[in-house]
């Protein structure tokens, strides 16, 4: 999947990779899509939470080996 900017939150736990995601969010502009790499199993929870509080769209998330992958779209 195509995107325009990369957020690596490996190895960062609750809270860090949320609050790092909405600070680049923050950046971008509308229909802009944000790669995030994380680490911690409970950003699949935390991710899916945040894009249904924000309204910023969580296109797809994956699971590589104890990686996540998520793409948000900026609203």
């Amino acid at each position: 999947m195509q995107f325009n900017k990369e957020l690596d939150a490996r190895g960062l736990n609750c809270p860090l990779p949320i609050l790092k995601t909405k600070k680049a969010l923050a950046e971008m502009i509308t229909g802009e899509v944000l790669h995030v790499l994380a680490t911690d199993p409970g950003s699949v929870r935390d991710f899916k939470a945040f894009s249904k509080q924000t309204g910023n769209e969580l296109l797809a998330h994956q699971e590589n080996t104890n990686e996540f992958e998520y793409f948000i779209k900026r609203k």
